[in-house]
């Protein structure tokens, strides 16, 4: 495997670079460290040869006359230099450094090629590495590290970024288009966090007030998006009926988990603000833990909405929407050619043969399978690099 990782370096860039396995005393931390030149090895060195004696003096400084590196005593200072007409002055064995290697494409392109590499070495698809698309409606996460001093302020940035990508899946499942989601993510999120950074630098709880804003806003969006019905398949299509099945499903828990985060919840704040006096302490104690058991629920139920579609071989929900709707589109180019066969007998013209219905379930075969097999994306402080 060091062999493996080594060489692909070194076949792809064309640089020398050298590996080592590390791991701790317990063996349960392996890695590899990689080093290798900027610089390529030249064919041929590059000499220099000097067309008249050249002279340094004792600090490495080219002087123009010997005479400025001797002493009184008519010899040379220790630590000058007398290069004579003819001799070697400078010999060059490598290239200039490429800079392609402080590259931003060039670690976007790295760090593909080697989670590429890692996953080959790892048989079990559930424990294969994914580099985080940050062309997606999510937010990655951080990973925190041992004895970090910013622990608090990760888990807090965390906690947003995972509420922003239950309101995403919750956005997709509820029929908002992920153009749309992804539209909010740069306005809301991206562009003001660039414009906040450049104004006034990093404020981890401006950071956090900027993402919790846009998850309102897509809130927002998905309670003024109503749920089309979706009509009922009149071919025998068993496969699309199970997708559109588990598509009702995650819809109908959408609109539960919608119904506490709108109704529900509010209500009880209310209720509780309306409660005054000394003596209705227990009541205000009951609607608080009420409040809370209906937060914890709305958490568990967000973070397990995914869970459904995983269950059935789906990484995620942008995943399975984006499969739903290219098997949808299948079905309707098969309505609408079977329409015009039948059209086409009521009007005696040539028959056209009836649009075989095996080719549709292989082509919702191939589109299952293809979402199926995106690498998962983790919940929290998982294998996503920012």
């Amino acid at each position: 495997m060091l062999e493996d990782f080594t060489e692909e370096f070194h076949k792809r860039y064309g640089v020398e670079c050298v590996s080592a396995l590390h791991h701790n005393k317990r063996k349960t931390n392996y890695h590899i460290h990689l080093i290798f030149s900027e610089r390529t090895l030249l064919p041929e060195p590059e000499i220099k040869i000097t067309a008249r004696s050249v002279f340094f003096d004792e600090t490495g400084k080219r002087v123009r006359t010997k005479k400025e590196i001797m002493g009184g005593d008519g010899k040379i200072h220790d630590g000058s230099t007398v290069i004579k007409k003819g001799e070697i002055y400078e010999s060059r064995l490598f290239s200039v450094k490429d800079d392609r290697f402080k590259s931003e494409p060039f670690l976007r392109e790295v760090k593909k090629v080697y989670t590429d590499l890692i996953n080959r070495h790892i048989s079990d698809p559930e424990q294969q590495l994914k580099v985080f698309d940050k062309n997606s409606v999510y937010l990655p996460t951080k990973k925190i590290g041992k004895h970090n001093p910013r622990e608090e302020e990760i888990k807090a940035d965390n906690a947003a970024r995972q509420e922003w990508n239950r309101t995403a899946d919750i956005a997709l499942v509820t029929g908002i288009s992920e153009a749309k989601v992804l539209e909010v993510k740069q306005t809301e999120i991206h562009d003001k966090i660039s414009n906040s950074i450049r104004k006034s630098g990093w404020l981890p709880n401006l950071f956090r007030s900027i993402v919790s804003k846009a998850k309102e806003l897509l809130q927002n969006l998905i309670r003024e998006h109503d749920i089309p019905p979706k009509p009922t398949l009149s071919i025998d299509m068993a496969e699309f009926r199970t997708m559109r099945d588990l598509m009702i499903q995650v819809q109908d828990e959408a609109r539960a988990i919608r119904n506490l985060q709108d109704s529900v919840l509010p209500k009880l704040k209310t209720q509780l603000s309306e409660i005054k006096g000394v003596f209705r302490g227990k009541e205000r104690k009951a609607l608080n833990e009420q409040i809370k058991q209906t937060e914890q629920e709305i958490s568990e139920r967000l973070d397990k909405l995914p869970d459904t579609l995983k269950e059935d071989g789906y990484p995620d929900v942008q995943a399975f929407m984006a499969t739903y709707r290219e098997a949808e589109a299948v079905v309707e180019q098969y309505n609408r050619s079977l329409a015009k066969w039948e059209r086409q007998v009521k009007e005696k013209h040539r028959l056209q043969k009836t649009p075989e219905r095996e080719s549709v379930r292989n082509r919702l075969g191939q589109l299952q399978e293809q979402g199926r097999q995106q690498p998962r994306r983790k919940k929290s402080f998982d294998r996503d690099s920012r």
